[in-house]
C-alpha cells in the first residue's frame, strides 16, 4: 500500500538564528504539520532535514538570513537538491498584527514561498566569488583601521608638545609616516613627550602594517577578479574593486540573474512605477544593494571624466533639460545592463 505520506507536497520555512534554527512545515493546503528547533550544526541540518521529509515530499525550504545565519543550511539543503528560496522577515505591520516569535516566524517564511511572496534564490557561497568577498571583506576592515589611525595620529600630532610637533613640521604625507615610524620608544612614559613619542610611533607602525595588508589584498582581488570576470574587468571603468563588488552581489549562481531587468532591480537602479490617474511617471529606487548601486555610480562618475560618448550622451541630455543628477540615474541605469551581459558570458565561460 502506497505511504500517504509521499503524497504530501511539503513546504519548509526555517527561522536562522546563531546556535539554532526553528523549522515549520506546511502542506499544500497551508495547514501546518508541526514545528521543531534544531541545533545550527551540520548534524542539526541533517536532522531538519530528515524532519520535513518525514511528512512528505518537500518541495521547496524558504529560509530566512541566507547571507549570515542561515548559509550554512541553505547550501546544506541545495546540496540534497531542494529548491531554496530567500525569505525576509516580516514588515513591521504583519508582525505588529500577529506578534513575534520564533516559531511564528519560521510559519511566516514558509507562506511567504507558498504565496509567491518570496521568490528570490539565494546566493551559492560555494565558489570564487564567495572567495572573493571574504578577502573584501578583510580589505574593508583594513582600510576603516587605517582611516581611524590616520584621524588618531593627526590628533595627536596637534595637541604633541612642541618639541615634539616641531621635529615633524613640515612633513607630510608618507615622509611623516616614516619619521614617526622611527621615532625612539619613549622610556619614561610618565612623560608628556615620552608617551606621545610612543603613541606616534605605535600608530605610524600599525598604519604601515594595514597598508600592506591592503596592497595584499588588492593583489589577491586583481588575480581573483581576472580570473572570474575578466570580461567585466574590461568594462570603461570598472576596477577590481568595482568588479569584486558587483560579482559579490550576483552571487556564485548566475541563475538568480533572471534578466538584465532583475539585476538592475537587485543594484536598485531600476525605476519604481509611481503612476495614478492621469499621470504618468516614476520615482526613484531606494531598494536594492546599495554597495552595488554605489559600485554602478563610481563606474559612471569615470565615464563622465574620461568616455567621450559618455560625455556626448551628458551635453545630449542636458539640452533636453534634464539635471545632472537625472542624467546619472539613467547612465546607472544603461550600464546595468552593459554589466549584465559582461557578468552573463563570464559566469557561462567559467563553469563550463
Amino acid at each position: 500500500m502506497t505511504d500517504q505520506r509521499v503524497l504530501v507536497e511539503v513546504t519548509g520555512g526555517v527561522d536562522t538564528h546563531k546556535d539554532t534554527h526553528v523549522a515549520a512545515a506546511k502542506d499544500a493546503l497551508g495547514r501546518v504539520l508541526g514545528t521543531q528547533a534544531f541545533p545550527a550544526t551540520t548534524a542539526g541540518f541533517s536532522a531538519l532535514w530528515g524532519w520535513l521529509g518525514g511528512f512528505g515530499t518537500v518541495v521547496a525550504v524558504g529560509v530566512e538570513g541566507t547571507g549570515s545565519y542561515g548559509a550554512g543550511l541553505a547550501r546544506y539543503l541545495t546540496e540534497q537538491g531542494v529548491p531554496v528560496v530567500e525569505v525576509n522577515r516580516p514588515n513591521r505591520q504583519k508582525r505588529r498584527q500577529k506578534g513575534k516569535s520564533d516559531v511564528q516566524d519560521a510559519i511566516n517564511a514558509a507562506a511567504a514561498v507558498q504565496s509567491g511572496d518570496a521568490t528570490a534564490i539565494p546566493k551559492a557561497g560555494t565558489g570564487i566569488v564567495a572567495a572573493l568577498q571574504a578577502i573584501r571583506t578583510v580589505r574593508a576592515g583594513a582600510v576603516k583601521s587605517r582611516t581611524l589611525a590616520g584621524n588618531q595620529l593627526d590628533s595627536l600630532l596637534v595637541t604633541a608638545p612642541a618639541a615634539l610637533r616641531e621635529t615633524l613640521t613640515g612633513l607630510t604625507g608618507q615622509a611623516r609616516l616614516a619619521a614617526c615610524a622611527a621615532l625612539p620608544a619613549g622610556t619614561d612614559l610618565a612623560d608628556p613627550t615620552h608617551a606621545n613619542t610612543t603613541a606616534l610611533r605605535r600608530l605610524a607602525q600599525r598604519i604601515q602594517h594595514l597598508t600592506e595588508e591592503i596592497h595584499q589584498a588588492d593583489t589577491d582581488l586583481r588575480t581573483l577578479v581576472s580570473r572570474a570576470a575578466p570580461r567585466t574587468l574590461a568594462r570603461f571603468g570598472v576596477g577590481p574593486d568595482t568588479a569584486a563588488q558587483l560579482l559579490g552581489t550576483a552571487g556564485d549562481n548566475p541563475d538568480r540573474l533572471r534578466s538584465e531587468a532583475a539585476f538592475a532591480h537587485l543594484c536598485g537602479v531600476a525605476p519604481i512605477e509611481a503612476s495614478s490617474g492621469r499621470t504618468d511617471k516614476h520615482r526613484l529606487n531606494r531598494g536594492g544593494d546599495r554597495h552595488a548601486n554605489a559600485a554602478l555610480y563610481r563606474i559612471v562618475i569615470v565615464r563622465l571624466r574620461y568616455c567621450e560618448r559618455t560625455q556626448a550622451y551628458l551635453q545630449k541630455r542636458t539640452t533636453q533639460g534634464l539635471s545632472k543628477r537625472d542624467i546619472i540615474r539613467c547612465l546607472k541605469r544603461y550600464i546595468a545592463r552593459e554589466i549584465y551581459n559582461a557578468l552573463h558570458a563570464d559566469f557561462t565561460a567559467l563553469n563550463t
